[in-house]
C-alpha cells in the first residue's frame, strides 16, 4: 500500500526520509519549517537530518518577548497608550532575526488562524495587547491544542477583538443578550468549522447535502458561557495587565443551565468551570483534527492537501502515539515529515503560492538583514500598491487575508476545484507592488536595515554560479533550465569589473529569481 491509499495507525510516529538530504531537499524543507535556507542552515539540516533539526528547534530558547522589547524601547509611556508604535518593529525583529525559526513560522501560521488584527483593537494599550497575544502564541505553539485554545480565549487581545471582554449576562428588562461574536467564531474559525467533517477533512453529507456542525441555538448557548470576563486590573498608566489572562466577575455571568454543543453545563457551575467544560468539549470534537490540521498544512506546506494527508495528520492530532490528544509538537512533526510534504506528487494541486510577507522574510533572512540600532524600522507592509499587500497581525478581518477554502474563479485551478487561498491576495496591483517593493529593498534595504552582499562578491564574477546559488537558497533548485538560462544571460550583461558592478549582479539575480513562477509557487 502507498501513502495515498492507507494511513498508519494512530500510534505510528512519522519517520523522516532515510539518508542525508541533498542541498535542494534541505532548502525546500527549511522554507516550509522555517522561513529561509542559508548555507549554514542547509548544512545543519544535512548534519542533523530533518527530524533532528525539528527536535533542535522545538527545544530552542525563546528570544526577548515582544512585550518586554516594547517596554525596553520606552513604548510603555503614556503618549503611546492609544497606538501601535513599536509593534510592527518587534514583529519584524523576531520574524527576520530570531534564531528559533520553526517557532516563529508556526506563530505566524497560528496568527492567521486564530486572528486578531491591529485593524480592530479600539482600546488603550492596544500595542501591548498585540504583543502579549503573539507572546502567548509563542508560549503555546508547541504545547497542547487545548492549552492554546484557552490561551487564545482568555487573552486580552482576543477579548477586545471579538467582544468577549465585557460580555455580560442577558437582561430581560432591557432586552440585552450575551454577545455572540466569540461564541460563533471560536466554533466557525478556531475549532470545528461550519460542517461536520470526516477524519480526512471532507464534509459529511446526507441526502440534503453537507451536515452543519452547529446551529444558531448552539451559538446562543455558548455565548452565555462566555459572559463575565474582563481585564485583570486595567490601568491607564501601565500596560502590564495586558499580558495577564482575563479574569472572571461572577455578577456578570449568565445564570441558569447552559450547554456547549451536546454537553450540558449545570446551573451550579461558575464561570471558570463552565468555560473549562466548553473548551474541553470543543477541543475534543472530532472535527478539530482535520479542520485545524488542514489549515496548518496549508500554511506550512501546500494549499490543497489530499484527503489522505489530512487524515494522517488528524490521526496524530487524535493520538500522538502516547495516548495524548492535540499534541501540537507531534502534529507539526507529522505535517512536515509526511510523504506528501517531502516528495509531493506532480500536479496542479501541488505546492502553494508563497505569501508576500513570507517572500520578504525569506529574502531578509537569506541576506542576513539586521537592524544596527535594534529599532527594526520596517513598518507596515500592508499597502498592495507600494508594498506587499500583507503585514503580520494586520489582516482586514477575523477571516485573515484569505479564506482556507478559496478557489480562484475563472482559472484552471478553479475548473479543477483546487483550493489556493493565497491567490485571494493576487491581483494586478499586488503583483506590480510586490516586484517594485522587492526591487527597492533588494537594492537599498528598508529603513536602517541594509543588505550585505559581501559574502557573494567573489561568486558574482560567474553569472551562472551566482544564479545557481540563489536558485538553491530561495527556490530550492526548482527553477527550470530555461528560467535559469534567461536570468543568467540578463545578469551577465551587467559589468562585474568592480564591487559595485558585482553587487548589481547579486541584486539582479535575486530579484529575477524571486519574480519567476517557479519561485512564487513553492513546491
Amino acid at each position: 500500500m502507498n501513502a495515498a491509499s492507507a494511513s498508519p495507525s494512530a500510534s505510528a510516529l512519522f519517520l523522516p526520509p532515510s539518508g542525508a538530504p541533498t542541498e535542494a531537499e534541505a532548502s525546500r524543507f527549511l522554507a516550509q519549517a522555517g522561513f529561509a535556507a542559508t548555507p549554514v542552515d542547509i548544512v545543519r539540516v544535512q548534519t542533523l537530518g530533518m527530524a533532528g533539526w525539528l527536535d533542535e528547534q522545538f527545544d530552542a530558547p525563546r528570544s526577548l518577548s515582544h512585550f518586554d522589547w516594547l517596554i525596553s524601547k520606552g513604548f510603555d509611556k503614556a503618549k503611546f497608550r492609544n497606538g501601535f508604535a513599536g509593534v510592527d518593529a518587534t514583529l519584524w525583529r523576531k520574524f527576520i532575526g530570531s534564531p528559533d525559526a520553526l517557532r516563529q513560522r508556526v506563530v505566524l501560521a497560528l496568527s492567521e488562524i486564530f486572528v486578531i488584527s491591529m485593524a480592530g483593537l479600539p482600546v488603550a494599550w492596544r500595542g501591548f495587547a498585540v504583543a502579549a497575544y503573539v507572546d502567548m502564541l509563542e508560549t503555546k505553539a508547541f504545547g497542547s491544542f487545548r492549552g492554546l485554545l484557552e490561551g487564545v480565549t482568555l487573552s486580552c487581545g482576543m477579548g477586545v477583538y471579538l467582544n468577549m471582554r465585557g460580555n455580560q449576562k442577558g437582561d430581560p428588562r432591557t432586552g440585552r443578550l450575551p454577545d455572540e461574536n466569540y461564541a460563533r467564531e471560536v466554533m466557525q474559525l478556531f475549532t470545528i468549522g461550519l460542517q461536520q467533517l470526516g477524519p480526512d477533512g471532507r464534509p459529511r453529507t446526507d441526502d440534503t447535502g453537507p451536515l452543519d456542525s452547529y446551529d444558531q441555538g448552539d451559538v446562543s448557548e455558548l455565548a452565555k458561557v462566555f459572559t463575565g470576563w474582563n481585564f485583570d486590573g486595567a490601568s491607564a498608566t501601565s500596560p502590564e495587565f495586558m499580558r495577564r489572562p482575563m479574569t472572571h466577575s461572577a455578577n456578570r455571568f449568565a445564570v441558569g443551565p447552559k450547554r456547549a454543543l451536546h454537553v450540558a453545563i449545570a446551573a451550579t457551575a461558575d464561570g471558570p468551570t463552565a468555560l473549562g467544560i466548553a473548551l474541553d468539549t470543543l477541543a475534543d470534537h472530532p472535527n478539530v483534527g482535520p479542520f485545524i490540521g488542514r489549515q496548518l498544512i496549508q500554511r506550512l506546506v501546500c494549499s490543497d492537501p489530499s484527503p489522505a494527508y489530512v487524515r494522517r495528520v488528524a490521526e496524530v492530532f487524535a493520538d500522538n502515539g502516547r495516548g495524548e490528544r492535540g499534541d501540537l509538537r507531534a502534529v507539526l512533526r507529522a505535517i512536515l515529515l509526511d510523504p506528501e510534504a517531502r516528495e509531493p506528487a506532480p500536479g496542479p494541486a501541488t505546492g502553494k503560492l508563497r505569501e508576500p510577507m513570507l517572500r520578504f522574510i525569506q529574502w531578509a533572512r537569506t541576506v542576513g538583514l539586521k537592524s544596527p540600532n535594534e529599532l527594526w524600522n520596517v513598518g507596515s507592509l500592508a499597502d498592495p500598491a507600494k508594498r506587499l499587500g500583507q503585514s503580520p497581525l494586520r489582516s482586514p478581518s477575523v477571516f485573515n487575508f484569505f479564506r482556507p477554502g478559496y478557489v480562484p474563479p475563472n482559472t484552471d485551478l478553479g475548473k479543477l476545484g483546487v483550493t489556493a487561498p493565497e491567490f485571494q491576495l493576487c491581483n494586478e496591483t499586488s503583483v506590480a507592488g510586490y516586484l517594485n517593493f522587492m526591487q527597492g529593498v533588494i537594492n537599498n534595504g528598508i529603513g536602517e536595515l541594509k543588505p550585505d552582499y559581501t559574502a557573494d562578491l567573489g561568486l558574482a564574477n560567474d553569472a551562472s554560479a551566482l544564479v545557481e546559488r540563489y536558485a538553491l537558497l530561495l527556490a530550492a533548485n526548482a527553477l527550470s533550465v530555461h528560467s535559469k538560462d534567461v536570468i543568467t544571460d540578463a545578469v551577465a550583461t551587467i559589468a562585474a569589473r568592480s564591487d559595485a558592478g558585482r553587487r548589481n549582479r547579486i541584486r539582479a539575480a535575486t530579484l529575477l529569481v524571486m519574480a519567476t513562477p517557479e519561485y512564487l509557487i513553492q513546491q
